[in-house]
């Protein structure tokens, strides 16, 4: 008696109304649209332009769907165009079928398409896009949890995935290794250790990328010899098994020779890119200088702002008293009393007596 195990959908597929919402499309769509967040935040950290990353994976995607689902098709052939087989069912994408060898080759013609058109080198765009990749394929991983595929061998293991029979498709119910949930997992440590060399290492002219596929290779060989779905084999290993020990020597081989003949990174990964960055410095700074200006010219006389500090006020009360007293004259005795100013109406008297009185007479007012 299996006392835990992770439970399977009862069905793949949500009906809304006429329109059916299929969780393995939901997985990749997600899947690839984080990926190209986090692509496009990495090529912005390496001096691109953002939205370039959005822009050619237009190109991209839809070359790696076809891409993928031709590789299925011509490996797994037997249910299309086998003697019981159906050839329109190769249309049917949201039924599962995607193989990553295909997806990956063809999506990077796109992607060459959408670098040429742009002027974009494109091991730059491989190395700001590998660990999106790497994401994206761990969440587009549980779409074959939805529609109960790709599992390993039976287990009793309290990880293990439960899976219900179907007499239809042959599939027969128990309990299995939950391969799609090892490499959703391997796919985030992959996209973790890029990540880190990334950063330690500097790495460029597509040797993120190169990291990325000889390690998502390294954990596909073991988790696809654990299947037990129906695939060709050669000299007694799946045909995904010896698809990956090859790409992953490739992978290998171009790291070390790119590493020799290319060292460092890319100090431009997209032409005019850094030069718009400038130039819109430059017009912020110069807004800030002209509002500089235009501070420096208001009037003397202007009211000063409310926003002044306390210790402008009082020194701007100092310098005005300041003013407003007179300077001594230079005969004053120190300490001396300063003689009070005599009001105008009795300076008026006096000047009117001093015209009365008889001439020769003395004046009442100090020469």
């Amino acid at each position: 008696m299996d006392l835990a195990f992770i439970p399977s959908p009862s069905t793949g597929v949500v009906h809304l109304g006429p329109i059916p919402l299929r969780g393995y499309a939901f997985c990749i769509i997600i899947g690839v649209f984080v990926g190209v967040w986090l692509g496009n935040k990495r090529w912005v950290q390496r001096g691109g332009r953002s939205g370039t990353v959005a822009d050619i994976a237009v190109w991209a995607v839809p070359f790696g769907l076809v891409g993928g689902r031709l590789y299925h098709v011509i490996t797994t052939y037997e249910p299309y165009f086998g003697p019981d087989g159906h050839p329109l069912d190769a249309f049917k994408v949201w039924q599962g079928g995607l193989g990553i060898w295909g997806a990956v080759a063809l999506g990077a013609v796109g992607a060459w398409i959408g670098c040429r058109r742009r002027g974009i080198p494109l091991p730059a765009y491989a190395d700001a896009l590998a660990p999106g990749l790497a994401i994206g394929q761990a969440i587009g991983r549980w779409g074959n949890w939805f529609n109960q595929e790709l599992y390993g061998k039976p287990t009793d293991v309290p990880w293990a995935l439960k899976i219900s029979s179907d007499p239809a498709i042959g599939r027969i119910g128990g309990t299995y290794h939950p391969t799609f949930l090892y490499e959703c997992l391997w796919c985030l440590g992959v996209a973790a250790l890029v990540i880190w060399a990334d950063k330690r290492f500097r790495l460029g002219h597509g040797r993120a990328f190169a990291l990325y596929v000889a390690a998502y290779c390294a954990g596909r060989a073991w988790i696809e010899y654990m299947r037990v779905d129906e695939a060709h084999h050669i000299l007694g290993l799946r045909l995904n098994v010896w698809t990956a020990l090859i790409v992953f020597v490739l992978a290998v081989v171009y790291l070390v020779v790119s590493a020799r003949l290319r060292p460092g990174r890319e100090a431009v990964v997209e032409p005019g890119a850094q030069s718009a960055e400038d130039a819109a410095d430059g017009a912020a700074e110069e807004d800030g200088t002209d509002a500089k200006v235009s501070i420096e010219k208001k009037p003397s006389g202007a009211t000063p702002d409310a926003g002044s500090d306390a210790g402008d006020d009082t020194t701007s009360d100092t310098d005005a008293d300041t003013k407003a007293e007179p300077a001594p004259d230079a005969g004053d005795e120190p300490g001396a009393e300063e003689p009070k100013p005599e009001s105008k109406d009795a300076a008026d008297a006096d000047d009117q007596a001093d015209a009365d009185a008889p001439a020769g007479s003395g004046s009442s007012k100090k020469s």
